[in-house]
């Protein structure tokens, strides 16, 4: 079963959602809100976290959640698990609340915090439950534009002070920006996230697949974690050709051999690449297996090529 890819490390950001069951309500009542608040908070006292933004729709939340103490499965295990218990308490109900697993998609907070902000605030919205977005009274907009006095467990000073450097004209800065967009056409910044885990420049996304992922075991049931360990195979032509130097036919067939062994990519792919059939791909690959067993220089510079793109063996 396919599971979502989970990457941890203080300090980290995260846009979080957890949905309904079958798309059912998770909020039925005010009471239901606010019991969920209290978790929040008490996610924020007892585990260290940091929440700067939310939003409760009917069926479904959202939340940007910083994790200093690198704990966003024991977060949301605390705040989804403690909710329906309650929620099944109250209604003499059991089994689940929240369709499968949390969303968690990890984001360059630098990049995108105040875009996922404005993102987040604009769902009543956009859902046609709020005409403005510091009106609905189920999100933190209002504590951001300075319409309620937040609770200590919210932390607002991270994206205000994106704007100007005084309390009340950044909040009035921040109800422009968030307004800007209300009757506009809007795309959700997550459409740029990468396998729908992580959402940042290509630097971002490089650096946190060479620090946290390449030495993740492949997982058949990640299927996010294969995709972000992909290496395009122009990318590893490039780098096995500046390797090989003049030899192009050695460098395309350690490329093939790179690319059917390790790089996640199918029979297909490769050979439509290449031009050759997928069959064909097979042989060739292990053509070029049997070589490296008999030539220690050959398997040096394969090696040097794969760790030069990051492939990791699937």
């Amino acid at each position: 079963m396919a599971r979502p890819l989970r990457i941890a490390f203080p300090g980290a950001f995260y846009h979080i959602t957890a949905r309904g069951n079958e798309g059912r309500e998770i909020f039925k009542s005010l009471r239901d809100r606010e019991q969920f608040l209290s978790y929040l908070e008490s996610a924020v006292r007892r585990y260290d976290a940091v929440i700067h933004v939310y939003c409760l729709m009917g069926n479904h939340y959202h939340l940007l959640l910083e994790t200093p103490s690198a704990n966003v499965s024991q977060i949301l295990r605390h705040i989804n698990g403690a909710y329906t218990t309650y929620f099944n308490t109250k209604r003499d109900r059991s089994g689940h609340l929240f369709q499968g697993r949390f969303k968690a998609i990890l984001v360059n907070a630098d990049q995108y915090a105040v875009e996922l902000s404005r993102y987040i605030h604009l769902n009543p919205v956009r859902a046609g439950v709020a005409r403005h977005p510091e009106e609905y009274l189920w999100s933190s907009c209002a504590y951001y534009t300075g319409g309620k006095r937040k609770p200590d467990w919210l932390s607002l000073d991270f994206i205000l002070n994106y704007f100007d450097s005084t309390v009340s004209s950044s909040q009035s800065q921040y109800r422009e920006f968030v307004n800007a967009s209300v009757t506009k056409e809007y795309e959700s910044p997550l459409k740029a996230a990468i396998a729908s885990a992580i959402l940042g420049s290509s630097d971002f996304v490089n650096a946190i697949k060479e620090k946290h992922l390449t030495s993740r075991k492949p997982d058949r049931n990640l299927p996010a974690l294969r995709e972000l360990t992909k290496a395009s195979i122009p990318e590893i032509l490039k780098k096995a050709e500046a390797l090989f130097g003049e030899d192009s036919s050695l460098s395309r067939k350690a490329t093939l051999y790179l690319c059917h062994r390790f790089s996640g990519r199918t029979l297909k792919e490769v050979g439509s690449y290449f031009g050759i059939g997928e069959s064909a791909v097979s042989q060739a690959s292990r053509r070029f297996a049997e070589s490296l067993e008999n030539n220690n220089e050959l398997r040096r510079k394969t090696l040097v090529v794969r760790k030069k793109v990051g492939l990791c063996k699937v």
